[in-house]
């Protein structure tokens, strides 16, 4: 647990949310990439609290709506998601070149370079390099590869205090809670939560601190600057690696990350080996997909590049750690490896229907969302079922929105059918489970025509059955398992068989197959079907 000077002694095991206004929502986990309960069960319990999931749909919609107005603005959005999908694909099919690449003009420019194949080793890396300059502290950049290994952690467990300078980490570290999206980490607390976090953790509040968005971002800077002339060390990610230069990227919109990347005397920045690109055109491309992505802005306000060091500029020492931790696993598989080609934009959890109703903690990953529910299971290796993160390829309607928001055209979708598809086969053997019995039964009817259209013939009886409104609201058991967290619609009134037959006959499409006009409503939702 990360030690914070705090005015309040109270261990976040005993804060209750009562006077307070906030509690936290997830306590900090050994293991970042996995918290424990699997999805159904987090998501059980983060859909009882009312209060996240409307702070969550209006940021949600909010961002959505942003992007959608940057994006339009784009003539060329798909020509330039098709040239960013491009680049990652060759950046990882030669990622080996490119790094050795970044490697070498690192050190020519007066860098450190260090490679580190898990998280403790980037960690214990990082930690003798702040050690061995005395540090009693470090400022950070937001930085997402830092919280996958538990950095903060490993530092405050050896003395060292790891000081989150961008404002949604830092309300998130001072509630001892985690982040629940990638780009907005506090997005599940609203600016009163906001200001009784400050009044209870933050030494240096204000009195008078009232809940206007102006007077936190301005307590947050007076906190932060502190803490940026005094730190030794900077501790950084990147949002991407340039190898023909060995140059760095971050981009950011508070101009906290300039503070780290200029102010300390030494810098280290741990990044993912996937975030390499060969050249700076190819930077160019993914820097207009990200910002307006991300945040919907056209540009972001700050954007730093540096390539190792400068007399006089800057920090006068840099390290580089290139973290694998299950990368290269993931770069192994043929259909999962785009999971690879992320810049981390948080646009899939915005528009995703899941996302927006359960909130980033049920993912009990730092990785939340649709990218989160591919992420996570390959750099776990989890596919057992009595691994957690198995069943997070699961945590999705396979709406596709996520790969038509996705600014790098990951296909999110077919890489979660393919994890659920593995995670099914890790499952063979032993005492059949419900839907093994399920699905042998549907099998019957469905290998067959013949079956098939005898099945069809009764579906007319279901639609009366259904009523007057349509949808079954409890079937009997074992079909309790289904109905018991969704309406099922009542079958259309008229087969496809049926349909096609008449269609056919006449040479053209039938109005519609159900009693409204309309085409059969999807299955499991009911909605669409036009």
């Amino acid at each position: 647990m990360t030690t914070m000077a705090t005015n309040d002694t109270t261990t976040s095991s005993t804060i209750t949310e009562g006077p307070r206004g906030w509690a936290p929502s997830v306590p900090t986990p050994e293991d970042p990439l996995k918290w424990g309960d699997n999805f159904p069960t987090a998501a059980a319990r983060t859909l009882r609290n009312t209060q996240m999931r409307r702070n969550l749909g209006h940021a949600t919609r909010t961002i959505r709506d942003k992007r959608a107005m940057r994006v339009a603005e784009m003539p060329d959005w798909e020509q330039l998601r098709l040239a960013g999908s491009a680049i990652k694909n060759r950046a990882m099919s030669h990622l080996p070149e490119l790094l050795e690449q970044m490697e070498a003009n690192v050190i020519a420019r007066g860098g450190h370079v260090h490679w580190a194949s898990t998280g403790e080793e980037a960690c214990r890396i990082a930690h003798s390099i702040a050690a061995l300059k005395g540090a009693t502290e470090v400022v950070k950049v937001k930085s997402m590869v830092s919280q996958e290994i538990g950095l903060n952690e490993y530092f405050a467990e050896r003395g060292i205090n790891a000081w989150e300078t961008d404002l949604a980490e830092m309300i998130v570290q001072l509630s001892e809670d985690m982040p629940s999206h990638i780009v907005v980490p506090a997005i599940h607390r609203n600016r009163s939560e906001v200001r009784a976090i400050f009044k209870a953790r933050m030494e240096d509040a204000p009195e008078d601190l009232s809940d206007e968005p102006p007077v936190l971002t301005a307590a947050a800077r007076a906190h932060l600057r502190k803490k940026f002339l005094s730190a030794k060390v900077a501790i950084s990610g990147a949002n991407m690696m340039i190898a023909e230069s060995g140059t760095l990227v971050v981009v950011e919109s508070e101009g906290n990350g300039r503070m780290c990347l200029t102010v300390p005397e030494t810098l280290v920045s741990i990044v993912g080996i996937e975030k390499i690109v060969p050249t700076y055109q190819d930077f160019e491309v993914i820097a207009q997909l990200l910002p307006r992505s991300a945040t919907g802005e056209r540009m972001n306000p700050y954007t730093s590049l540096w390539t190792g060091v400068t007399p006089g500029d800057g920090p006068q020492e840099f390290h580089l750690i290139l973290l694998d931790n299950g990368r290269s696993k993931v770069l192994a598989d043929p259909i999962g490896r785009q999971a690879l080609h992320c810049i981390r934009c948080g646009s899939c959890m915005n528009v995703c229907p899941v996302y927006e109703h359960v909130g980033g903690h049920a993912y009990q990953s730092v990785y939340p969302g649709p990218i989160g529910a591919i992420l996570t299971p390959q750099l776990r290796g989890a596919f057992d079922h009595h691994d957690p993160a198995a069943s997070l390829p699961f945590a999705s309607s396979l709406c596709n929105a996520c790969f038509d928001a996705c600014p790098m055209r990951i296909n999110i979708p077919d890489v979660l059918v393919e994890l659920r598809h593995r995670a099914v086969e890790a499952q063979r053997g032993g005492i059949p489970s419900f839907w093994d019995v399920a699905m042998k039964a549907a099998s019957v009817p469905m290998s067959k025509g013949s079956r098939m259209g005898m099945a069809g013939k009764v579906l007319p009886l279901a639609r009366v059955m259904a009523g007057p409104g349509q949808r079954f609201v409890n079937l009997p058991w074992p079909a309790t398992a289904w109905s018991a967290t969704r309406d099922v619609p009542a079958p259309p009134g008229q087969t496809f068989r049926a349909w096609m037959a008449e269609r056919d006959k006449t040479g053209s499409a039938p109005s519609g197959r159900g009693a409204s006009g309309r085409g059969g409503a999807c299955g499991c939702c009911g909605q669409g079907g036009k």
